[in-house]
């Protein structure tokens, strides 16, 4: 990441603006090229520096569900089992942990009933238990970090 990269980053944590051109506008306040933040906003996401860039939906508003999910995966499996879960189109945000529950993944969609049944099926592909802990009180802490 060089300098302007950097400030991209860190400019972009705190939201995105609604409007007609949110590109061009964020690029006007950065002092760039409309084209230029869109290029590098793709670069840093293909090259993994960003894992990924897009908005953060709160699912139970819009009538939907979200929960926080382990597992045990044995590590000669981990590649393959995060591969197998990733596969879902509702899981995002997989971690690997150093500890018992290695894997941590949340499961989002605008069907509650949906995380039962990806769940479910996660179960059924990998051979291994999903421990579904759905969350009973939201905080929110704004938490940014600085690159």
């Amino acid at each position: 990441m060089d300098a302007t990269d950097k400030l991209i980053v860190n400019s972009l944590q705190g939201g995105f603006p609604v409007c007609a051109q949110p590109f061009a506008a964020v690029a006007a306040d950065l002092g760039l090229e409309e084209q230029d933040l869109i290029d590098r906003i793709a670069a840093m996401t293909e090259d993994g520096v960003l894992s990924r860039f897009g908005p953060l939906y709160h699912a139970e508003r819009m009538g939907g569900a979200q929960t926080l999910a382990a597992m045990q995966v044995p590590l000669e499996r981990f590649e393959q089992v995060a591969e197998q879960v990733n596969a879902h189109p509702e899981v995002a945000h997989n971690y690997e942990r150093r500890n018992d529950l290695n894997m941590w993944f949340v499961i989002a969609s605008d069907d509650p009933s949906a995380i039962a049944r990806v769940i479910g099926a996660i179960e059924a592909e990998t051979g291994l238990t999903v421990y579904n802990m759905p969350k009973e009180e939201e905080f929110f802490i704004g938490l940014r970090f600085q690159v």
